[in-house]
C-alpha cells in the first residue's frame, strides 16, 4: 500500500486511509467519510484508489478490508 503514496501530494487522505485500514479489520464508506472528513462519495473513489478488497459482496453497505 505505501507504493500508492509516490508521487501523492502531501495533502492527499490516502495516507490517512492505510492507518485507517490497518488499526481495524473492515472499514465502511461512512467510517472512512467521518473519519477523514470527506463526503461519503469522496470516501469511496479514495478507497478505489487504494485498491481494497471489497468483503461483503453487496452492492451497498460495502465494507472493505486488508487480506
Amino acid at each position: 500500500m505505501e507504493r500508492r503514496l509516490v508521487g501523492r501530494r502531501s495533502s492527499s487522505n490516502l495516507p490517512d486511509l492505510i492507518e485507517l485500514v490497518m488499526s481495524r479489520p473492515l472499514v465502511s464508506a461512512g467510517m472512512v467519510a467521518e473519519t477523514l472528513k470527506v463526503t461519503p462519495r469522496a470516501a469511496l473513489r479514495i478507497v478505489e484508489e487504494l485498491g481494497l478488497r471489497e468483503m461483503t459482496g453487496r452492492g451497498r453497505f460495502r465494507a472493505w478490508g486488508v487480506i
